[in-house]
């Protein structure tokens, strides 16, 4: 399991309102601080074709997201492919941060913006890993 402080997002998900981050000499934990839940770290790699449906599936709203899952299921993941999704997920489903990165140039490089999710909302999302 990847650390938190080692996604190219940490940065965002560290400033985000809702998260406290505990560093010590060997660990850096994060808590969604309403409900002092600790957060995972996920990557999850794509194959091309497999990436373009999670980034069109990111840019639906998250019902209409949630019922194409439950409908098609959920993208295949990979190993070393060309779109990275980089997840924090709290262990009580209350919080989520995602954000889509393509390869490009030898680098991956990011889609959006990181994207936050909250409440019943991250139950939705959370079907997409």
């Amino acid at each position: 399991m990847p650390s938190i402080k080692n996604l190219e997002m940490a940065a965002a998900v560290s400033a985000h309102h809702n998260i406290t981050v505990k560093k010590s000499l060997f660990s850096t934990k994060a808590f969604y601080t309403p409900t002092q839940s600790p957060l995972k770290a996920m990557v999850l790699e794509y194959s091309p074709v497999e990436g373009e449906r999670v980034e069109r599936l990111l840019s639906m709203p998250v019902d209409k997201m949630a019922a194409e899952i439950a409908q098609k299921g959920k993208p295949a993941a990979g190993v070393n492919g060309n779109f990275r999704l980089e997840a924090c997920l709290s262990d009580d489903r209350q919080f989520c941060a995602l954000q889509l990165l393509r390869f490009s140039e030898f680098s991956y490089r990011p889609l959006f913006d990181v994207r936050f999710y909250e409440g019943q909302e991250v139950e939705s999302v959370a079907k997409l890993f």
